[in-house]
């Protein structure tokens, strides 16, 4: 057991060690960069008679050099048998990122408002976790992974938390 033990504290303490190495020559965030991702899904049925397409946009500016706080906007569209409906969705957020060389995981939390056509119109919050990993010094891929929870006020946040749903994103994005 002690032995075992002792093998994972080494291969844990070479694995971030070799992290830290490759994360000083790998790009990376600082305070005062900002950043665009851009994400977007759709689909139709094999005659194009029911349609539909989503879009999410993120801005974001770093605080620290490790804590982007930002917006995200959702908007989605469904054309089915000639019948559309618009859908979206407005978040503010805070993420947490870790410097692991170009692959950058982040943590955070998000507040927001959800609203449109087919959805009962209320606040959204909850937790976000997500990668972002750069393919040059300015360009990443972006996976987020959000858990929203709705409620129409202040009282029902706590109640609403367990009846929650799982947003995914998977999109590009650029810092300047």
């Amino acid at each position: 057991m002690k032995r075992g033990l002792l093998i994972a504290g080494v291969a844990l303490s070479v694995f971030v060690l070799a992290a830290e190495v490759e994360a000083q020559d790998a790009p990376g965030f600082q305070k005062g960069d900002r950043t665009l991702a851009l994400s977007g899904s759709g689909s139709s049925d094999k005659d194009f008679d029911a349609s539909t397409a989503s879009i999410q946009v993120g801005l974001g500016w770093f605080i620290a050099d490790n804590v982007a706080a930002g917006v995200r906007q959702g908007v989605s569209f469904a054309d089915v048998s000639g019948n559309d409906a618009w859908n979206g969705s407005t978040r503010v957020g805070l993420d947490y990122f870790l410097n692991l060389g170009r692959c950058k995981p982040f943590v955070g939390a998000n507040l927001g408002y959800l609203y449109g056509d087919t959805v009962k119109e209320q606040f959204i919050a909850g937790p976000d976790v997500g990668v972002r990993h750069f393919v040059n010094d300015t360009t990443f891929i972006n996976l987020v992974v959000e858990y929203q929870f709705l409620f129409e006020d202040a009282d029902e946040a706590e109640d609403a938390y367990d009846d929650g749903r799982f947003v995914y994103a998977l999109g590009m994005g650029v810092k300047w």
